[in-house]
């Protein structure tokens, strides 16, 4: 049987997107798709419209290991406004209550402490959780409120940057599923004034570096170039792309010979020497230590396959 006819091209990896403000993470992740001609893609975790910064773009088979960044750990540098309270705890929401600034710097060090390490958070309404099918934004903006169980967040580092009048700004490293809007809500509640995000910024996935981020003028430039110049799209955009299994990198590594890897592929768990002894593990293959996919310790001490990067041929 013939493989389906695929649309786009066959390019793997991920790109360290610096959203813009005002676009949703949808818009810019198709932008992206088409900038590459790429067949597939996906992003690790909406950004709110509100929000800037670090979008990680996985390419082709790099889609397969997004799950592995939504798990990572984020940074955000945050502003707040103190004093005004809004429905959705942004500046894109309406304001429902406004009181006065009267802490003192001793309350607000004291309540930002209340924040560190880990706590429970309950989940904003409007926010991409599902319930029953449906994500908790579509409920709010229909006036419906939906129980939402508290969850287990961990604020590692909470930094307090400056505080000027009614406003407020952080940085903060914190755990998957952590809603900083939530947290600036509680916040301002705690401190009897109120506050919403006026700005939001990610400003680190995982261990992905900054400086490689790249805006979507940046890419629009670089592809205008391309066709101006007669460059092919691989020699102009994919060298901003980071490796495919760069979502994967803290794993411990798994180096198979090729023909051991040839079972693996076939779907059989196998034995390998310098396998852990338990646990999720990155496997490559042979000298090239080619990214193979990912492997699970079975109860036997074998490598079985749990994720395999399909080998297309040209």
């Amino acid at each position: 049987m013939s493989r389906p006819l695929r649309r786009g091209r066959d390019i793997h990896g991920v790109l360290l997107l610096d959203k813009p403000q005002g676009a949703s993470s949808n818009d810019v992740l198709q932008k992206v798709k088409r900038i590459f001609n790429a067949n597939r893609a996906g992003h690790t975790g909406a950004l709110d419209p509100l929000a800037t910064g670090m979008l990680p773009i996985c390419l082709g088979e790099a889609t397969k290991f997004s799950q592995y960044l939504l798990d990572s750990d984020k940074r955000y540098r945050v502003i707040a406004r103190l004093g005004q309270r809004t429905d959705t705890s942004d500046a894109d929401g309406n304001v429902v209550e406004t009181r006065a600034v009267t802490f003192t710097e001793q309350a607000l060090a004291e309540a930002l402490e209340r924040f560190r390490g880990t706590t429970q958070q309950v989940p904003s309404m409007y926010s991409a959780l599902k319930h029953q099918g449906r994500p908790l934004y579509e409920y709010a903006r229909q006036g419906i409120t939906v129980p939402r169980e508290a969850r287990d967040i961990t604020v590692y580092e909470l930094l307090f940057i400056r505080h000027d009048a009614d406003e407020l700004e952080l940085e903060i490293h914190c755990s998957k599923g952590t809603y900083i809007r939530t947290i600036i809500d509680d916040l301002g509640e705690m401190l009897g004034c109120g506050a919403h995000v006026t700005y939001l910024r990610r400003v680190q996935v995982a261990t992905y570096p900054a400086e490689r981020m790249v805006t979507l003028d940046q890419l629009q430039a670089l592809l205008a170039q391309a066709q101006t110049e007669g460059q092919s799209l691989e020699a102009v955009l994919d060298p901003l792309l980071m490796p495919m299994d760069s979502p994967v990198s803290n794993y411990p590594e798994v180096n198979l010979p090729p023909a051991v890897a040839g079972y693996l592929k076939l779907g059989q768990a196998v034995a390998a020497a310098n396998a852990p002894v338990e646990g999720m593990v990155r496997i490559t293959e042979g000298d090239a230590r080619a990214f193979i996919g990912m492997g699970i310790i079975d109860d036997a001490g074998r490598v079985a396959p749990k994720r395999l990067v399909v080998e297309f041929s040209e």
